[in-house]
């Protein structure tokens, strides 16, 4: 970076960190480690080589590339053997139009064109233990008890909130069935924290204008939550994080809604009767939507004040003491100026809602929060929801890259399916499941690969 106006001796450039590129001008954002500040500059020279050569992976991967039955496996080639070019142009392969670059080391094989992907192929391991799909496999299931424990805590909730009544079924009326949702809650290390059971409904039972009217609800932003941590950062605020525990189960029911009763708790001598619901419970199409007015109404009612633009962002100012909240559907961060405002506020949401205090924010939608508060630097990691990622694509083994999109690669819509078979085949493959899964980290932390995601969106 060049230094404007230096002193005789002073050095000419110094060394800087790019941020991001601006819209009002063709200047760039850099970081100044020196100074610990963020300017703006068009001055600048890049040193992509010297952080390329001098960037360590975090591990050394091993690409596994999907090829045809076709295909011979070919002996590494070191660095200083020559490669008879004519044997490798001499292989035909008409049907393929996409001709993939050479790693240096090896020849790289023309790949299947559908990369050999399948839906029974993309699956996430934790362990080797899947979580129970129905009542009968959490019965069978290794961790039978922690089911149980989790089945009755959900069951001792609902008639905490008086969520139902049992009563005889009308005549004529249709109640909604209702199923067990089973989970292991890991943390960052895959490790088993706890075991959660969810009641849900049966939602494609209910029919609109009988069951529900209306289904909108607002979430927060994404960049909305990187603003604020923005603010944490600079002015060195608290923050907090805290969950809602059933929190679909806060708010009155409007519509007259019977559900069956659930599996493991049918009460003895009532089997023919059914739950005559007084609030929504999880799986309804209206129930977000009806937790969603009763927050807000709560809210306002302790002096916070709702964001125009963004109304899952609350604000509240006290003699000095300023107080941020947002919702992310059964989520809370608060951030604060003050420790003791901090506990004024968390005292009252717990004496409004069943909430769990999870202590100063580590993880916010899966994003890991790592905070340096003596520096006043605070970063985003995502590295476990990436590592998912590639583990339910089997490409844990790749090798990693230095660019966003690999270079060479040229997609059109020449190479899709044509066929009818062709195209049977590419519905079996996860295409638009592992755009999205990209497009995700995408919209949180990697702006970095918002390029190549738009390449492979159009097709």
């Amino acid at each position: 970076m060049l230094v404007t106006n230096p002193k005789k001796l002073e050095p000419r450039s110094r060394l800087c960190q790019f941020v991001g590129c601006l819209k009002e001008t063709r200047g760039g954002l850099f970081f100044d480690p020196q100074e610990n500040r963020v300017f703006v500059s068009k001055n600048a020279t890049f040193l992509e080589e010297d952080h390329m050569r001098d960037h360590k992976p975090r591990r050394k991967l091993v690409l596994n590339e999907a090829t045809d039955e076709s295909t011979r496996d070919v002996d590494e080639v070191g660095p200083s053997s020559k490669v008879d070019e004519t044997t490798t142009s001499g292989q035909s392969h008409p049907s393929q139009s996409l001709r993939m670059p050479r790693r240096s080391g090896r020849i790289v094989s023309q790949p299947n064109p559908y990369l050999g992907l399948t839906e029974t192929q993309v699956v996430i391991l934790d362990n080797g233990v899947e979580d129970p799909l129905s009542y009968k496999q959490a019965m069978n299931d290794v961790d039978k008890d922690q089911w149980v424990k989790a089945m009755d805590l959900e069951i001792e909730s609902m008639y905490f909130n008086s969520v139902w009544e049992v009563v005889d079924l009308s005549e004529g009326v249709k109640p909604i069935g209702c199923k067990w949702i089973y989970k292991r809650k890991r943390d960052s290390a895959g490790k088993v924290q706890t075991f959660k059971a969810r009641l849900v409904a049966k939602v494609y039972t209910q029919r609109e204008g009988v069951d529900y009217e209306e289904t909108f609800f607002p979430v927060s932003m994404l960049k909305s939550i990187r603003v604020l941590l923005s603010i944490v950062a600079f002015y060195n605020y608290e923050i907090w994080k805290m969950d809602v525990k059933t929190a679909f189960l806060n708010d009155n029911l409007e519509e007259i809604i019977f559900i069956s009763q659930p599996e493991g708790f049918i009460t003895q001598g009532q089997e023919q009767k059914v739950c005559k619901l007084n609030r929504s419970i999880y799986g309804f199409k209206q129930a977000s939507r009806s937790w969603n007015i009763r927050f807000d109404t709560a809210i306002k009612s302790y002096g916070f004040d709702q964001n125009v633009d963004e109304p899952c962002v609350y604000k509240k100012n006290n003699k000095g003491k300023v107080a941020f909240l947002v919702l992310y559907v059964d989520d809370i961060l608060l951030i604060e100026n003050d420790v003791g405002y901090l506990t004024d506020v968390k005292a009252w949401l717990v004496a409004q809602f069943q909430i769990k205090d999870l202590g100063e924010a580590q993880y916010v939608l899966g994003i890991q929060i790592i905070r340096d508060r003596k520096k006043k630097m605070l970063a985003l990691s995502q590295a476990t929801y990436i590592d998912k990622m590639l583990v339910r694509y089997l490409m844990q083994n790749s090798k990693k890259g230095l660019l966003p999109f690999r270079h060479g690669v040229h997609l059109s819509k020449e190479q899709c399916p044509k066929t009818p078979q062709e195209v049977e085949d590419m519905r079996r493959i996860p295409y638009a499941l592992a755009v999205g899964s990209l497009m995700y980290a995408m919209l949180c932390i990697k702006p970095d690969i918002c390029y190549a995601v738009g390449i492979v969106s159009r097709y």
